[in-house]
């Protein structure tokens, strides 16, 4: 039994996680069915005490109040169910089975049953609960108030009335109202809420801040970027709650075969009240005893209750550490997963390619070089370019120098005057092939061979210098890889990228093999080839290309910083571009599919048990409410296990 998710606005405080008090009707209804489970328990204890020492009437009325409290919750539930779903279910085996106790004068046996099937239904609610608290937990983490900055002036205005472009003002030891970039100022940020992880971030001007993580030590003028409802922050919230409505295909099976075994119980149950009589030489009245007592043990509880909490946990567990599952079904076959294709670019690496390598015709004008390099890329927008300039901006002795007469020459590279000195920025073949060829005894060749984008700078003397630039693997990578590769996984990479350089990857993040040159639909292609050798593949991707092969694959993977379209198509989301979350994610899923079978198991077994022990007569109908009602708090309690790290 589930609740719906609550949502609670907080105002935008200080530091602290200021919640807005919940009035106690609300938290009365919250636990309604324990409150009543307790309070049939005080009825069926005080007529246990007192017995010998009240009238009959007041016993009975003190048992029919225990049934009409205990159960009234169950009993709504089951009829209600039934009449929507024309299918009888275990809540109206229960109501069947106490009234039958009751008719055959066993009042306090049926009233136990309710009791316990109340607990037992309080607990699951609680279950429930505690996984849609997690995300009331996220909604309050989201301030309603934010403070504009127009015209020179600051006003309060609702996080709902932001508009694209708004600059607002946050200051230290406030939430972040909604998502944005940093125009002004530098900070540190915990982004734990988003990501997951506890280690605050520095950012600064330019930097992206998104809504619900905590400006810790700095005030910042921050220009929002997205409306309020389409922020990352309500993703995660929205993405969790479709998860939590989506059921697994074990889920789907059982309550399938509830609707069955419910029939198929009554049906034995009602041969049982006459067979037994004529078969066996049975009394009458145990003959309807023990029909009562099979009618209770039979009933499938514990089995119905060994899925839903279980993967309920376990989506709540991976949100609560950045690994967001769109369904069970997804956390289900995950631990089925036999191979995983990768993107490189911005999945396997940064995304953004970074100077590994420099060289110069002599040391001694290695710093004039690099200030004329830096000083006409910075008037360029190339990525390459940027890479360059963010290099150099690392390194002292670099000089800003003037700029005339620059020229793009589309495809080859880029030509300038710096103190009327002409200079040439681009590919070996626009600086000359056997010169560049030749230049520091043939580095070209080697940084080739290593998946390296050259570029080379020169003037009227030749070439004066050789920047090297590579997409880096991330740092994160290779433990990932490993880690997969342990559990039985095959690794590929896909990508666009050249031969040389899709080997040079690979082989540096250690992965199995590579498709070199994909193209969208190739990616598509490599992926039906997986399934078809390994049945069970996933695909990792970030980009609106990788969305084809996401949706193609058992299971797509996207990450957090990916396209919307990536993020929309995937059924799982790492909301850090953290890889190892991936084996943390299987590992949860193997946890999960684990205290699955041992629930089904046990409560099977237990079922069998008491069907058995009751037939041979050597079960009391106390004895078999308690290990039938025993087992469904059991396997709800070994569910909730998946809710810790």
């Amino acid at each position: 039994m589930s609740s719906e998710a609550r949502a609670v606005s907080t105002k935008q405080v200080p530091a602290a996680h200021k919640q807005q008090p919940i009035i106690w009707w609300e938290k009365f209804k919250e636990h309604i069915e324990l409150i009543a489970a307790i309070v049939s328990g005080i009825f069926i204890i005080t007529a246990w005490i007192f017995e010998g020492s009240m009238s009959y009437r007041l016993f009975v009325a003190l048992h029919l109040s225990a049934f009409v409290i205990g159960g009234f919750a169950k009993a709504k539930e089951g009829i209600e169910e039934t009449i929507e779903n024309k299918e009888l279910n275990v809540e109206m085996l229960m109501i069947f089975a106490a009234a039958g106790s009751a008719m055959i004068g066993y009042w306090t046996e049926g009233a136990i049953l309710i009791f316990i099937f109340a607990l037992s239904g309080a607990l699951e609610t609680y279950t429930m609960n505690k996984s849609q608290r997690e995300i009331s937990s996220l909604m309050d983490l989201q301030p309603e108030e934010a403070l504009r900055l127009r015209n020179g002036r600051e006003e309060l205005i609702s996080v709902k009335d932001l508009q694209l472009g708004d600059h607002i003002l946050i200051k230290a030891g406030e939430r972040v109202p909604s998502d944005g970039k940093i125009i002004k100022g530098r900070t540190s940020l915990d982004e734990s809420a988003i990501t997951g992880e506890s280690v605050p971030v520095t950012k600064e001007t330019d930097g992206e801040v998104f809504a619900g993580t905590v400006n810790i030590n700095g005030s910042i003028t921050v220009e929002i970027t997205k409306p309020s409802d389409e922020t990352l922050f309500q993703k995660i919230i929205q993405l969790v709650q479709s998860a939590q409505s989506e059921k697994s295909p074990s889920q789907l099976f059982i309550e399938r075969f509830e609707g069955t075994y419910v029939k198929i119980v009554l049906i034995v149950v009602a041969l049982m009240m006459f067979l037994p009589h004529f078969l066996f030489g049975w009394s009458w009245t145990d003959t309807i005893y023990r029909a009562m007592i099979l009618l209770v043990v039979a009933s499938p509880c514990a089995l119905v209750a060994s899925i839903m909490p279980a993967t309920l946990s376990a989506i709540s567990n991976g949100a609560r550490n950045g690994v967001l599952f769109k369904g069970g079904v997804h956390l289900e076959n995950l631990s089925h997963l036999k191979a995983i294709a990768f993107d490189k670019t911005g999945t396997l690496t940064k995304g953004k390619p970074e100077v590994t390598d420099v060289y110069f015709r002599s040391d001694q004008e290695s710093a004039k070089v690099l200030s004329v390099l830096a000083s006409i890329e910075r008037e360029s927008n190339h990525p390459l370019a940027q890479a360059i300039v963010n290099y150099t901006d690392t390194l002292p002795d670099i000089e800003r120098m003037e700029i005339t007469n620059m020229q793009d020459l589309a495809g080859n590279g880029v030509t300038a005057e710096v103190d009327e000195v002409t200079w040439k920025i681009g590919k070996p073949g626009f600086l000359g092939k056997d010169a560049a060829e030749t230049f520091h005894n043939g580095v070209l060749e080697t940084l080739a061979q290593q998946g390296k984008t050259v570029v080379f700078i020169g003037d009227d003397e030749g070439i004066a210098g050789v920047v090297a630039l590579k997409d880096t693997v991330r740092k994160e990578t290779k433990d990932a890889i490993k880690v997969l590769q342990k559990h039985g996984i095959y690794t590929v990479m896909l990508t666009g990228d050249n031969e040389t350089t899709a080997k040079a990857i690979a082989k540096e993040a250690g992965l199995d093999n590579y498709v070199a040159e994909c193209m969208p639909e190739e990616k598509v292609e490599q992926v039906k080839i997986l399934r078809n050798t390994f049945e069970n593949v996933g695909m990792v991707g970030d980009g609106i290309n990788d969305a084809p092969a996401l949706a193609t694959a058992n299971v797509g993977i996207a990450m957090g910083e990916g396209t919307d379209v990536a993020l929309e198509t995937a059924d799982i989301v790492l909301m850090k571009n953290d890889l190892p979350k991936i084996a943390n994610a299987i590992k949860l899923s193997e946890r999960m599919n684990k205290i699955v079978r041992q629930n089904v198991v046990f409560s099977i077994l237990v079922i069998m048990v008491l069907i058995i022990s009751n037939f041979l007569q050597l079960l009391d109908l106390p004895l078999g409410v308690i290990g039938h009602e025993g087992s469904t708090i059991l396997v709800i309690l070994n569910g909730l296990r998946l809710l810790k790290t």
